[in-house]
C-alpha cells in the first residue's frame, strides 16, 4: 500500500471516530507502528490532525469551541441535531454529552426555550452560556484534555446524584449486536453514569459509524430508548436496529 493510501485511511478513521489508537490502525493496515507514528507526524506537520499520546484527534474534535469547516460529516451531523432538537421540551431539564453532533445541537436551541442543561463537556458549556434561557451546571471531575470534558471519580459521583429528562449522547462506535462501545475506559465509565442519570437516552450517530466495534462497552443497544441518525427512519441500513426496542428518528 502506498503511503498516500494508508494516510487517506488514517485520515479516514480519525475523522469518523474523531480519535484513534495507532495500535488500532497498525493492526488494520498490516504495518508497524512506528510506521503509523510517522505517518501521524506528517499528517500533523501538515495540520491535518493533532498528533497526540498513543493516537490522534481531528482538527475538528479539537477546535470545537468555535465553529469551523473542519468538522467531518457536518450537514449530516445538522441533519442529526435538527431531529434531535424536536425532543426538546419547555422546562426540562437534559444532559447534553461532548462531540460535535451535540454541539450542533446546542446551536439550534430557541433563545426563548427553557431548559437545565448538565453537561461534561467544557465546548457545550460554554456554547450553552450564550442561550438566555438554558440554566447550565457545569459537571465537574478531572479534565480529559483530548474530549475536553470531565471525566474520573468525580464526574461519576456528580451524576449519580442528578436524574435528567433526556440524556443526548454520542459514541464512538454502534452496533446492533454488540452495543455502545469506545477505545477509552474513563470515557466509558462516564458514559455508563450519564445513561443511569437519564430517565430516556438519545443517542446521535452518524450512520457511517453504524455496524463498528471496539474494545470497552457502554451499554447494550436496547439500553438506549431513541437512535437519531441523519438516514430516513425507515432506510434498510437502520432495519437491525428496528428489530429492538428503539425509536428511531
Amino acid at each position: 500500500m502506498l503511503k498516500e493510501e494508508r494516510q487517506q485511511i488514517l485520515l479516514n478513521e480519525v475523522e469518523l471516530h474523531n480519535r484513534i489508537l495507532l495500535t488500532d490502525i497498525a493492526e488494520s493496515l498490516d504495518v508497524s507502528i512506528d510506521t503509523i507514528r510517522r505517518d501521524v507526524k506528517e499528517l500533523d506537520a501538515e495540520n491535518k490532525l493533532k498528533k497526540v499520546h498513543g493516537g490522534a484527534i481531528s482538527l475538528g474534535f479539537t477546535n470545537s469551541n468555535s465553529r469551523n469547516t473542519n468538522i467531518y460529516a457536518l450537514d449530516q451531523k445538522v441533519t442529526i441535531a435538527q431531529k434531535a432538537a424536536t425532543l426538546l421540551k419547555d422546562g426540562a431539564v437534559i444532559f447534553i454529552d461532548g462531540g460535535t453532533t451535540c454541539l450542533e445541537l446546542v446551536r439550534l436551541i430557541p433563545d426563548n426555550l427553557k431548559l437545565t442543561c448538565f453537561t461534561i463537556s467544557l465546548p457545550v458549556a460554554m456554547e450553552l452560556s450564550h442561550k438566555p434561557n438554558v440554566t447550565v451546571i457545569s459537571i465537574g471531575g478531572q479534565i480529559s484534555k483530548e474530549a475536553q470534558i470531565s471525566i474520573g471519580a468525580n464526574a461519576i459521583h456528580n451524576l449519580s446524584e442528578i436524574k435528567v429528562d433526556y440524556s443526548f449522547i454520542g459514541t464512538g462506535y454502534v452496533d446492533a449486536v454488540y452495543g455502545l462501545t469506545e477505545f477509552d475506559w474513563d470515557i466509558v465509565q462516564v458514559k455508563k453514569a450519564v445513561i443511569k442519570a437519564a430517565k430516556k437516552t438519545v443517542l446521535l450517530s452518524i450512520s457511517e459509524k453504524l455496524n463498528s466495534q471496539h474494545r470497552y462497552k457502554t451499554c447494550d443497544i436496547n439500553t438506549i430508548n431513541t437512535m437519531i441518525t441523519e438516514l430516513d427512519p425507515s432506510d434498510r441500513m437502520l432495519e437491525v436496529f428496528r428489530n429492538h426496542d428503539i425509536r428511531i428518528l
